[in-house]
């Protein structure tokens, strides 16, 4: 690939979900990372995808002038164009394909499609001010969010292998769903984790499914929680307001455990020591500091990203493509963005 004398320039593109994200990244070194997140789902309890589509129709433009101008470079020095083609909301992602592949045709730049779990992964990889450790290869990465639980085996930027994965439900689905049950407003894994923080975790015990390997199941546990607290409920109507930090620690207990428990196969297994968290659910507060416990127990070295890059963002796009340019790995104008992406 062409190097020019700027190095290499990538702009990456990010609207899988609610988050319009754009972001420069310089020979793997983070300049800006901007984002426009969507108030507006808040009222209805969850991501309208139609109303997601048409805030990224708003934002993306001034989102990606505001990370050119914060990285004080010009379109016309960007070496190629990274963006998500998926996994996600097909009409959010058709927005991000669309920009990214119109301003390619226009400034005759390269495109490069990247998938959204192997961005979350690489986000160990960006270079910034806050001079983060680098994983070794090979290492494991714990991938939980909201629509995905995945074991990952990590060779190089470019070699994945998924080890194990959830059967249904997300660890992100559960935690949402339980804050649901428990009448939290949406989003509600994040009030979940703040109300753990001063209840007992072991106050209420809950089933954790019993699957084969190295996968994950967390549709018995919503069941067992609302069973449970239906059952509660008739007894005492305010029974969960009255033991409410309790449920969230216990609810957070319990889906940490299961994914502990299995990170902790998966090492074992396959003899890796350095282990990774990735996704949106790796900003959990409890989820991070029960993996640092886990690490100095069976003495793994361990990653935890900044919290800017747990969540959706374009500055894991944009190292991801750097990756993918450096190894001549581009895409063209006819690939289509597609809801559901392998990784």
């Amino acid at each position: 690939m062409a190097v020019t004398q700027n190095g290499i320039i990538i702009l990456g593109i990010e609207s899988s979900c609610d988050d319009t994200g754009a972001a420069i990244i310089q020979d793997g070194v983070l300049l800006s990372n901007c984002v426009a997140n969507q108030q507006i789902h808040e009222a209805y309890g969850g991501v309208i995808p139609e109303l997601a589509s048409r805030a990224h129709q708003q934002n993306i433009l001034p989102v990606v002038d505001q990370a050119l101008r914060q990285a004080k470079i010009t379109k016309n020095q960007i070496s190629a164009i990274a963006y998500t083609r998926g996994p996600g909301l097909i009409g959010s992602l058709l927005v991000g394909s669309s920009f990214a592949k119109g301003l390619a045709l226009a400034l005759e730049k390269p495109l490069i499609e990247v998938n959204h779990m192997q961005g979350h992964i690489l986000a160990h990889l960006i270079q910034d001010e806050t001079q983060n450790k680098q994983p070794n290869f090979p290492f494991i990465c714990l991938t939980v969010s909201g629509g995905h639980t995945q074991l990952v085996v990590v060779r190089s930027p470019t070699q994945f292998e998924i080890i194990g994965e959830t059967i249904d439900d997300a660890a992100g689905e559960a935690f949402d769903k339980s804050a649901k049950l428990l009448g939290l407003p949406y989003p509600g894994g994040p009030l979940i984790d703040q109300l753990a923080q001063t209840g007992n975790p072991h106050q209420f015990k809950f089933s954790q499914p019993q699957v084969n390997g190295l996968n994950f199941s967390f549709s018995g546990l919503k069941t067992n929680i609302m069973y449970f607290l239906k059952a509660e409920t008739n007894k005492d109507p305010q029974f969960i307001a009255n033991h409410l930090p309790h449920l969230a620690a216990s609810i957070q207990f319990t889906i940490i455990d299961i994914l502990l428990k299995k990170l902790k196969a998966a090492s074992q297994q396959t003899g890796i020591k350095n282990i990774a968290l990735a996704g949106g659910v790796s900003a959990n507060k409890g989820l991070r500091a029960a993996l640092v416990q886990a690490g100095q127990q069976n003495n793994w070295q361990v990653f935890i990203p900044p919290f800017a890059y747990c969540t959706d963002n374009a500055a894991m796009i944009a190292i991801t493509g750097y990756y993918k340019y450096l190894a001549g790995d581009l895409s063209n104008q006819g690939v289509s963005a597609s809801a559901r992406y392998p990784l």
